[in-house]
């Protein structure tokens, strides 16, 4: 796996005061890890991104720190809330010849043969599993092969999904990751089979009150030279 450097120096202001650090162009943080003493650090804001664009969260980033480099993994970026700029970081500090664990983001390849021939839609269930492995073996992402999926219902699992043997998958084995639904879903379509009935029985009344105006009600006298509506007239006595 590529890694990438990133030059960080440490950090005195906390609290309030790092506010000061982002004006200036500097992104604060924090290292830890497994048997290493946390340390506020602060790096370039731009170099932190263009670091973090390239290698993610799995990506290994070689941090400059005083005359020392440290193996980290970016974990816990805080963002602000209504410019998304990162606010904070935290750099976990990992021990190349150790397994940790990782989020590895999904990412769908090929075309499924029930989407393009428009039998059903394609949904995506889940976008990452949880994965361990060295540092060094994380991969940056798992593809997820769609190319088989041709049938309503048909699933990919995450247990179908390829990955090195370096790599432990800890998701759930039996979890569906896409999966094909008809383009219209069941509910869809009861929704708009009682739409139709609605319809149907609001035209229905519609018509009964149009046939019945002008009918005289019951016990009215009819006016002299006018024929009563076929809906007042008594049905026929039969002998």
């Amino acid at each position: 796996m590529k890694t990438h450097k990133l030059q960080a120096t440490k950090r005195t202001l906390i609290g309030k005061k790092v506010k000061k650090l982002r004006n200036e162009g500097n992104l604060p943080a924090t290292v830890y890890g497994k048997d290493f003493k946390s340390q506020s650090v602060q790096v370039n804001l731009k170099e932190f991104q263009e670091v973090y664009k390239q290698a993610g969260e799995t990506g290994i980033v070689e941090l400059g720190l005083d005359k020392e480099t440290l193996p980290i993994l970016i974990h816990n970026i805080h963002y602000h809330a209504l410019t998304a700029q990162p606010l904070h970081a935290d750099f976990y500090k990992v021990n190349l010849k150790e397994k940790v664990s990782a989020s590895i983001p999904l990412e769908v390849v090929n075309e499924a043969p029930a989407v393009a021939n428009k039998i059903g839609v394609l949904l995506n269930i889940l976008s990452e599993v949880a994965v361990e492995a060295l540092p060094t073996d994380l991969p940056e992402k798992i593809e997820v092969d769609v190319s088989g999926l041709s049938e309503i219902n048909s699933v990919v699992k995450v247990s179908d999904l390829k990955v090195s043997d370096k790599v432990t998958i800890k998701t759930d084995a039996n979890l569906e990751v896409v999966k094909i639904d008809p383009l219209v879903s069941k509910e869809a379509e009861k929704l708009a089979k009682e739409e139709e009935v609605a319809k149907a029985e609001a035209a229905a009344q519609q018509v009964a009150a149009e046939g019945t105006e002008g009918a005289p009600k019951t016990g009215e006298e009819v006016p002299a030279g006018k024929t009563p509506s076929p809906a007042a007239s008594p049905p026929e006595k039969k002998d």
